[in-house]
């Protein structure tokens, strides 16, 4: 199996290199990431549950999908790619915008991220990957943004991070 290598960029985005994706986080070199955020025609989120295997954060809850550019791969051709890998659909997606973050974990490991979210469109069941996702759910977005107040170690440390900025950019467009 090929190893995975992120994308080391700047804080404007800009690539500066190459680098094992273990290596970035056992590092806590900034790099390229995105976040897919789908959502249904009753204002509900697809979150996945991840996969108990996972080498950090295994059955916490976190948005639609998310992963790392590859190297010369846009954004919205990466969601779709990994859309597709983790929960067995695709959809179009809307870039909607990006931002850093750091957030270091009990393992060890960091992530530290330019990340790009991007928004997708969907109104069936996906067809997960179980090697990637445990679970999945629709939860109303207001009822989500409750729920990370009330609960927030059932989620992802970037998704609680992320979803204040989605909840936000969502209800500016509704």
């Amino acid at each position: 199996m090929k190893e995975e290598k992120v994308i080391l960029v700047t804080a404007k985005d800009e690539p500066i290199g190459l680098m094992p994706k273990i290596e970035a986080h056992e590092k806590a070199v900034l790099h390229r990431a995105f976040s897919v955020f789908v959502i249904n025609s009753k204002n509900e989120l697809m979150l996945q549950q991840r996969a108990f295997k996972k080498y950090h954060s295994p059955g916490l809850w976190t948005n639609t999908c998310c992963s790392h550019q590859r190297d010369q791969e846009g954004n919205i051709e990466a969601g779709i790619r990994r859309l597709k890998e983790e929960m067995g659909f695709e959809t179009d997606l809307e870039y909607l915008f990006n931002f850093i973050y750091k957030a270091p974990f009990d393992n060890g490991l960091t992530e530290h991220e330019l990340d790009h979210v991007m928004l997708g469109r969907y109104e069936n069941e996906p067809s997960i990957n179980p090697e990637e996702v445990a679970s999945w759910k629709w939860m109303n977005i207001d009822r989500i943004h409750i729920d990370l107040l009330d609960n927030p170690e059932n989620y992802t440390v970037w998704f609680t991070i992320i979803f204040e900025r989605f909840y936000n950019h969502i209800k500016e467009k509704v």
